[in-house]
């Protein structure tokens, strides 16, 4: 008989495995509300499937009375375009800065220091100064999501940048090649996958500054929403859009894998 430690799941064992938490939470979920439901059918804590189901076809389907906006579509678009500007901005400053950092030692001298403070400083914290500075529009969120996840971007570039071969920056020099060609034609085509990797890993947080800031001080958005309807209790709400968010999430970070493995198939092949 084989040894737990040695066991390796077929691919068919692997997805059943994999989904079985999944059924048996929507399993236990199902027999709660509908214990709950027995008892109180004004029940908000744990709505039916079928409640959640009309209430999210309201807000994807049905304009709303006061603006006449589909309420769920505009939530996500306004969350998604201010995740992408906050993340490209932080990506490219994160690259920039931990290319240097990493690459140049007067660089790593004067401002690693810098970066290792303000990567220990809570960005929830700055929020308020954020408002008072930035003000409450699109401005504000952005600045939030960017300052939230460049230091970790920046020291992960920083790291993947010293990791490459010294021989590689010789060999360089010894054909000529000057700082810049050498920071932009060596160093910069294996760290761009890196880069999206970093991206991907810094997007949990990235969410996280979005739906803070969306929930203080926003008038549309995911994390909006949500909050605006905790004042109700309306959990036929809430709980859809919380997995609406989880789904969003889950294809933003499988698109960027996606465009990794396309447009870098060499790094994924050094990988494996």
């Amino acid at each position: 008989m084989k040894k737990m430690i040695n066991y390796k799941p077929s691919r068919t064992t692997g997805l059943c495995l994999g989904l079985l938490p999944f059924v048996l939470l929507i399993v236990l979920y199902m027999v709660g509300s509908e214990a709950r439901l027995s008892v109180n059918p004004n029940d908000k804590l744990l709505p039916a499937f079928s409640t959640m189901g009309e209430s999210m076809y309201r807000m994807a389907f049905e304009p709303s009375k006061r603006t006449g906006d589909l309420l769920l579509w505009k939530d996500t678009l306004s969350s998604l375009i201010r995740l992408a500007s906050g993340v490209a901005i932080a990506a490219l400053v994160g690259l920039l800065v931990g290319v240097l950092t990493g690459a140049l030692p007067v660089f790593s001298s004067g401002f690693s220091p810098l970066l290792t403070v303000i990567s220990l400083v809570p960005p929830l914290a700055l929020l308020p100064i954020l408002f008072i500075v930035v003000g409450l529009g699109e401005m504000s969120k952005i600045v939030l999501i960017t300052v939230g996840i460049t230091p970790f971007i920046a020291r992960d570039i920083q790291r993947r940048t010293q990791e490459i071969p010294s021989e590689q920056l010789v060999k360089a020099q010894t054909l000529g090649a000057s700082t810049i060609q050498i920071l932009i034609r060596v160093l910069l085509p294996q760290i761009l996958p890196k880069l999206i990797d970093a991206v991907r890993l810094s997007l949990g947080a990235g969410w996280l500054f979005l739906i803070a800031a969306e929930a203080i001080a926003s008038t549309d958005g995911l994390g909006y929403r949500i909050f605006l309807v905790r004042r109700y209790l309306s959990m036929d709400v809430i709980l859809p859009y919380v997995a609406w968010i989880t789904l969003l999430a889950f294809l933003v970070d499988y698109l960027l894998g996606f465009m990794n493995k396309k447009l870098f198939p060499w790094s994924q092949e050094a990988k494996s």
